[in-house]
């Protein structure tokens, strides 16, 4: 793929959160703003993406096929990634062909597209998911839903570094934990890599618990005594709202101006303010917040909803 990824090293500002509620409870917030590396390549996105590009140009791929739906913040990073550095993209996408903002960016951007069906998409994980994809495409590399895995793992580890170099400008010199949403878990456990064990991470579920996050967690960072905890923010299953979430949503982007998506961001900090409230942290507490991006989706969400 001859990459110049190494040309590219997005820098994410790490700013202070300024609302009431943690002002009311003596806790101090730092927001790692990752929607604002890129207008296109945002978010997490792009830090789970570089060891996988890093595997495919090693193997000597002209590209990278991977998976996920019409929405998918993961699907429209690389998609963007490919049409900026030159490489080939195909999305196996689930369900059946529709029109949404998001699908025709992939298209623009050049990716080719497969529908699944429902069905088709839920045998990603079955051992044999990809020998036929990769018999019909064999210069493309494939990448987990998500650019999960260990190597999407290992690319979120920079994180830290970046949290690290931008603490004394907030004043700060050290934090408490991290807090941010988990969809597959990847960059979690890249955070619980990174620290091995210094800070704990904190992880809102954005998909149920029955999705297997866990697990996959584990399978990354092995056994030993867990330096992260998990809790329920996905308010009844992937992708669903509800009015108490959308109020706060509006809520905080006029008081912080700082704009969020009601999928990932939106529920991680509404559970992190009810986990506060709880009393879950004491006073004097700092943390560092991730915004994972993911604001491309709101596009087609808002025309839903």
């Amino acid at each position: 793929m001859l990459l110049p990824l190494n040309d590219w090293l997005p820098q994410a500002p790490l700013e202070p959160l300024h609302l009431d509620w943690l002002t009311a409870a003596g806790i101090e917030v730092a927001i790692l703003r990752l929607d604002q590396i890129d207008p296109l390549i945002s978010g997490n996105k792009w830090f789970k993406l570089i060891e996988h590009l890093h595997a495919a140009d090693q193997a000597g791929a002209d590209g990278i096929i991977s998976l996920g739906g019409a929405h998918s913040n993961h699907l429209h990073a690389l998609a963007a990634a490919g049409k900026r550095f030159g490489f080939n993209t195909l999305g196996l996408l689930r369900g059946h062909p529709q029109d949404t903002p998001t699908v025709k960016d992939l298209q623009d951007f050049g990716m080719q597209l497969h529908w699944l069906g429902y069905g088709g998409y839920r045998a990603r994980h079955e051992p044999g998911f990809w020998q036929p994809w990769q018999a019909q495409y064999p210069t493309l590399h494939p990448v987990p839903e998500g650019g999960g895995g260990l190597r999407g793992a290992r690319g979120c580890m920079q994180l830290r570094d970046q949290v690290r170099e931008r603490l004394a400008g907030l004043g700060w010199n050290d934090y408490d934990g991290w807090w941010l949403a988990c969809g597959t878990g990847t960059t979690l456990a890249g955070l619980v890599l990174a620290e091995a064990g210094e800070h704990p991470v904190y992880g809102a579920l954005a998909v149920p618990g029955d999705h297997g996050v866990a697990h996959q967690i584990e399978a990354i960072v092995g056994g030993g005594e867990p330096a992260y905890e998990l809790f329920d923010a996905c308010r009844g299953g992937f992708a669903k709202v509800d009015s108490l979430l959308l109020e706060f949503i509006e809520e905080t982007e006029q008081a912080s101006g700082i704009p969020l998506e009601p999928l990932y961001t939106g529920k991680a900090l509404l559970a992190l303010k009810q986990q506060i409230e709880a009393r879950r942290f004491p006073q004097g507490t700092r943390l560092i917040f991730i915004h994972t991006g993911g604001l491309q989706g709101r596009r087609g969400f808002s025309s839903k909803h």
